[in-house]
């Protein structure tokens, strides 16, 4: 096809989401260096995307607008662009891909109920969404345009970000080697007990390292992190003290992280850092972290068991029913999950003292701290 002079990106989800969408906006960057390409998300994720170098600029929609915003900012997205891809199969991403762009190409769920929205898009690519992991499933939209995919999930921060985070650090006390531990998920059912976050504190502490724990802004999650800071008094607590742009930073610079099925969990893994992943209900096929070094078109992650990919350990919770793909044992967002409640700290301890025995990939392959 000519090389379109504009481009946008439409994902509308999670923040997770979003930050799995940067392979496809890397992949369209590499093939046309002079396009200047956007991307559309809901407000609150765009975040993860602040000192992303392939992008021109972020647009935002609410997640549930007022009907005469909506129209208005539907009416001004009207061919704004020579081609627009929508990497989510709903119906408001489909519809802002066919209002943008001249060319329009997207996912679709190849149902009957479905049907309408194949004959919007120019080009649709049927969703898969039980058997391909999402970053190589979003990369199907930019192939189907012939295009060669780059499998690397874009992590970034700008200097005043460093500059912040390294003050941040300092004030805490923060100085030589730390791992990172983010132990409060945005959502009950991925977490995992209290009292296991501390026993790896402990333990990691015994090893000479600095524990920083990091978090969301929010109360519960705050008041969570707090918990385990007044059981880890050497700890520097700095959740809710970091924009996720710094809290890259952070992640860049730390010996080892431990996380649950969270966001966070996959910026570490795209910076290169040691990850251990604890995974419980949620599918890893399709949504493990994505390891920085990895490049191949078939999915990192097989769907059952404890896995190593790269500098990623994904630690599974165990039990017949695992992952159940629900939310929770109760059947909502609220409830915990057993296979994560009743997952022990010593596999955990024995992923994590595997990974800091090794010498740390980062040094050997050069892998850059901030990826541009």
């Amino acid at each position: 096809m000519t090389p379109p002079r504009s481009i946008l990106v439409v994902v509308t989800r999670r923040i997770g989401d979003v930050l799995l969408a940067t392979p496809v906006i890397r992949t369209l960057r590499r093939a046309w260096p002079a396009a200047a390409i956007d991307a559309l998300v809901f407000t609150g994720t765009e975040s993860v995307l602040q000192a992303n170098p392939d992008l021109r600029r972020v647009l935002t929609i609410a997640g549930r607008p007022p009907l005469a915003a909506h129209l208005a900012f539907a009416l001004r997205l009207w061919r704004g662009y020579d081609l627009a891809l929508s990497l989510v199969p709903s119906d408001r991403p489909t519809l802002y891909a066919w209002m943008a762009g001249r060319t329009s190409v997207g996912l679709v769920v190849d149902e009957l109920k479905h049907r309408w929205k194949q004959h919007l898009l120019d080009k649709w690519i049927a969703y898969d969404n039980a058997g391909t992991h999402t970053v190589n499933l979003y990369l199907r939209v930019a192939e189907a345009l012939g295009l060669a995919a780059h499998r690397q999930v874009i992590a970034a921060w700008g200097d005043a970000d460093a500059a912040a985070a390294r003050a941040k650090l300092a004030a805490a006390g923060v100085s030589g080697g730390y791992a990172v531990l983010h132990p409060s998920p945005r959502f009950n059912y991925k977490m995992w007990a209290l009292e296991n976050w501390q026993e790896c504190g402990c333990w990691l502490a015994d090893q000479g390292l600095r524990v920083v724990l990091t978090g969301g802004p929010d109360g519960p999650e705050r008041d969570y992190v707090a918990q385990l800071a007044r059981a880890l008094p050497a700890a520097a607590n700095l959740a809710g003290e970091l924009s996720l742009a710094e809290t890259a930073y952070v992640l860049a610079q730390a010996r080892l992280y431990i996380g649950p099925d969270t966001a966070v969990t996959h910026l570490a893994a795209a910076l290169g850092v040691p990850v251990i992943a604890i995974y419980g209900p949620t599918d890893p096929l399709k949504w493990g972290p994505w390891p920085a070094p990895y490049a191949r078109d078939a999915n990192p992650w097989q769907r059952h068991g404890t896995q190593r990919v790269d500098n990623v350990s994904l630690i599974q919770g165990t039990g017949a029913c695992v992952p159940c793909l629900l939310e929770g044992c109760d059947r909502h967002t609220d409830s915990y999950s057993d296979c994560l409640q009743q997952l022990p700290a010593r596999r955990v301890i024995a992923a994590a003292a595997a990974l800091l025995a090794q010498p740390d990939a980062r040094q050997l392959s050069g892998h850059p701290a901030r990826v541009v």
